[in-house]
């Protein structure tokens, strides 16, 4: 796994995510859904984002879930990883193409 932005990877339960603020959010959503609150939890779905029938790229996404019939697709952002030119890009072609916010945390 890259590192990017000095993140710290971290493993929990045989899963790497790219960082320790990411691998805490798995086990808040893993929390939930053994509460009911949130059903069909993905660690990194991707998400082809395709304009007038060309796939223009893929955005892979930290995790998705339902939450009260809803589909909710998360990512961990800290404060330089929201501003970075590519992921702003990519935040307003997946809102165009699939027509919802990507929830940040």
């Amino acid at each position: 796994m890259t590192r990017k932005f000095r993140n710290v990877p971290t493993e929990v339960d045989g899963v790497t995510f790219a960082s320790r603020k990411e691998a805490r959010r798995f086990g808040e959503l893993r929390l939930l859904e053994r509460a009911g609150e949130i059903s069909e939890l993905q660690i990194q779905p991707a998400f082809p984002l395709t304009v007038n029938g060309k796939l223009v790229c893929k955005y892979l996404a930290d995790f998705a879930y339902q939450r009260g019939g809803v589909r909710v697709v998360e990512d961990v952002k800290s404060e330089i990883t929201r501003k970075h030119p590519v992921y702003r890009i990519k935040n307003k072609l997946f809102r165009a193409v699939m027509g919802f916010e990507i929830t940040e945390v």
